[in-house]
């Protein structure tokens, strides 16, 4: 049971760490330093938690060096424990959904949720009438277990067709009357009130489209878009915008359903691992996370997302912390952030070509001066 403490309870968001059995050291050192240093009371894992579709390549290129399901379901145990294990053993209770990358591979959905399920602090993963075992929601409750103060929404928004082989990317009808039907039952049980909630989901809604405007191509923060036009977040959002929206592929009366319910504060996203901003969309809060991986691309906004909840108010305070801010600016850390992150090759060659011409600098200065010794 997740409760409120001295009034507060902190969530952490890390979404898309997207890597594999042989993740980037630089990730896993920034994920424990924000473990450690933010200490929050639950984590969100919010997608794309593997790089599902590349479990079978080899270490160095995409050579498939896994021919079977029984290989693959070993790599993906061991890229899930990477990314679990440190929660685990910190005893930090997480509750996940899955990306469109965690689907693309042999396993199923619920297959792969029995590797999630083997940890102490899975949180969830117990869907049944929603239609997804990721589709489900998380209680917190007041600090003496008696009433529910906070809830959580986790809503499944990709899955991949092994048969067709598509990926589909969108909230299942299904699971929005799952929503409408739950969130009523909670509004009963608390006297007739919403309970105050958040809602989780990989990719984002169409609607958050909304947030940018056509601009031209030198305005600031402008990113090329549909039809060779270019976009920017409006003047009224807060944050960055490095790439256009990649959403959901189609309306379907989810917004409507929140609007109706009257519960929800905030829905947040991942996906979009250079997104990183907060804007209201018909009067409910979008908030877009941008990616923890080091394996895929990105940019120095790499970090986790922080909400503070207050359990008198129901309201929720927010904040990003970027790898920079969570590990430091030093000349160590830059150089890690350098050699782990996709998306950085231009200062990978120009590093190992400093490393290599001061090494060169080393030896050339090492052997005149053997040469001065020989000739005393």
């Amino acid at each position: 049971m997740l409760k409120f403490k001295n009034g507060k309870f902190r969530i952490m968001q890390v979404s898309d760490p997207q890597d594999l059995q042989y993740i980037r050291p630089t990730m896993v050192r920034m994920l424990n330093m924000a473990y450690d240093s933010l200490k929050p009371d639950l984590i969100v894992l919010t997608g794309d938690n593997i790089l599902g579709n590349h479990l079978c390549d080899a270490r160095i290129g995409s050579r498939l060096v896994i021919k079977d399901k029984a290989g693959e379901a070993a790599a993906m145990k061991t890229a899930i424990d990477k990314l679990l294990v440190h929660i685990d053993e910190r005893n930090i209770p997480f509750a996940m959904i899955y990306g469109n990358h965690d689907d693309r591979n042999r396993l199923t959905k619920e297959e792969q949720a029995d590797f999630y399920r083997a940890y102490s602090g899975n949180i969830g993963l117990d869907g049944t009438d929603s239609g997804d075992c990721d589709t489900y929601n998380v209680p917190i409750y007041s600090e003496d277990g008696e009433k529910v103060k906070f809830n959580l929404w986790m809503l499944d928004s990709a899955w991949h067709d092994k048969e067709e082989d598509k990926c589909y990317e969108y909230v299942k009808p299904q699971a929005i009357e799952w929503y409408r039907k739950k969130s009523a039952e909670l509004k009963e049980a608390n006297g007739g009130e919403p309970v105050p909630s958040l809602m989780f989901q990989h990719i984002p809604m169409i609607e958050i489209l909304e947030l940018v405007e056509e601009c031209s191509k030198d305005a600031e923060g402008a990113v090329p878009g549909p039809d060779n036009k270019y976009y920017k977040l409006k003047p009224q959002v807060g944050g960055v915008m490095g790439e256009y929206p990649c959403t959901v592929s189609e309306k379907n009366g989810q917004l409507d359903a929140i609007k109706e319910c009257g519960d929800v504060k905030a829905v947040v996203f991942g996906h979009d691992h250079t997104n990183c901003f907060e804007g209201v969309v018909d009067g409910v809060n979008f908030v877009q996370s941008s990616c923890a991986s080091f394996r895929c691309y990105g940019t120095k906004s790499r970090g986790v997302r922080i909400f503070d909840i207050d359990e008198q108010t129901g309201e929720y305070e927010t904040t990003f912390h970027t790898y920079n801010a969570i590990c430091g600016s030093s000349l160590a850390d830059e150089l890690r952030y350098i050699w782990d992150a996709d998306g950085m090759l231009k200062q990978k060659i120009a590093l190992i070509a400093g490393v290599a011409a001061g090494a060169g600098l080393l030896t050339f200065g090492a052997v005149k001066g053997v040469k001065k010794l020989l000739k005393k």
